[in-house]
């Protein structure tokens, strides 16, 4: 599956935004909520994720069809790291290790601006290296090498 990379963008850019309000409040129920649309796209493709949705629906008609799509692999990947960082933090907050909630929390806030802000996606980067490494080793390339 291709993805436009404009709405991976737009989804970075609305979790920049849910992860700076649960710092800020430390609400445990709202990160949840964001571990739940990092579920959504982790289990069933970035096709379903709540943000890109939002974005299918409103944004992407107004600006026409991508220049270009990427592989859906690395980004949905992305996905799956920002729910586990985002059910730790939920569990730091709701079990009141606040250090933990917060810490975790500012990890994938970092992750998600550093998307929204320049187009660098962290995860989809591991991924990368993750690919690269499994058939590195042995003289066989990933496709993936290419992106």
């Amino acid at each position: 599956m291709q993805v436009d990379p404009r709405g991976q963008r737009w989804a970075a850019t609305l979790t920049t935004l849910v992860l700076i309000v649960v710092l800020v409040t430390g609400s445990w129920i709202l990160l949840a909520a964001q571990a739940v649309v990092f579920a959504i796209a982790t289990v069933f493709g970035l096709r379903y994720a709540p943000y890109g949705l939002v974005y299918q629906a409103l944004i992407r008609p107004r600006l026409g069809p991508p220049a270009e799509l990427e592989d859906a692999a690395p980004p949905r990947f992305a996905q799956g790291v920002g729910l586990a960082f985002a059910l730790v933090g939920t569990l730091g907050y709701a079990l009141e290790a606040t250090w933990l909630g917060i810490g975790a929390t500012a990890l994938a806030l970092a992750a998600a601006f550093l998307n929204a802000a320049f187009g660098f996606c962290l995860g989809c980067e591991v991924y990368l290296l993750l690919r690269r490494s499994r058939f590195g080793g042995r003289g066989g390339s990933s496709p993936l090498q290419q992106h």
